[in-house]
This record gives structure tokens, sequence and C-alpha cells, in this order.
């Protein structure tokens, strides 16, 4: 009975526990898009590791866009984000940008880059 508590309580966190942490980098006048794609909700906790601010906000796949953020250099920001829904993480400035995120949640997430 106990090694079975113990399959169950390490399959909960394999399922529940799972995270994505990375650091990303973005080109100047550059966009970084995370989850443009069918998925479930997600929480990303991201730290700005770059020398200029970052603009950030949410896009439904069924259009318009929600919950503009500023995160200045070394600022952290926590978000929970809505299944179906983009994060969409702009750098403005001329200088390469870098990102530390950590993303928990529906992880079957599309990422990749657009052009401002």
């Amino acid at each position: 009975m106990k090694n079975l508590s113990l399959a169950v309580v390490t399959l909960l966190c394999l399922t529940s526990c799972a995270s994505l942490n990375s650091t990303t980098y973005i080109r100047p006048n550059d966009t970084f898009v995370l989850g443009n794609n069918q998925h479930g909700s997600f929480q990303v906790n991201l730290r700005n590791a770059s020398q200029t601010s970052l603009s950030i906000y949410q896009a439904p796949l069924d259009g318009g866009t929600h919950s503009p953020l500023n995160v200045k250099p070394n600022q952290r920001a926590s978000l929970k984000v809505d299944k179906n829904t983009a994060l969409i993480i702009s750098n403005t400035s001329n200088d390469t940008a870098a990102v530390d995120l950590k993303i928990t949640g529906d992880l079957g997430l599309s990422m990749g880059y657009k052009k401002r």
C-alpha cells in the first residue's frame, strides 16, 4: 500500500509540478510570442534580465489584446494567462533583451519570434 501511495504522489507531482525554465533572448525591435496556439491556461514568472524595459501584453486567439505591462530592467512579474491566449513580450530597444522565464500549467505552447 505504501508503494502505491508513493507512486500516486509521484505521478501527481510529475503532472502538476512540471515547469519550463528558459532564458530567452529577443533581438532589437522584435517580439517573442508564447502560446499562439490552442492550449490550456498557464502561469509565467519572469525577470527582465536586460538593460532595457520590455512591453508585455496578452492576445486571445480570437482577437484583441489586454493586460499591458511594462517591465523595467531587473524587475519581476507574475502573470496568469487564460487558455487560448498568447503572451507577447516586445523589445522596443536597439539592444538585444533577455528575459528569464518559468512557465507552469499547460506546457504545450508554441514559441516563436516576429518583427514588431
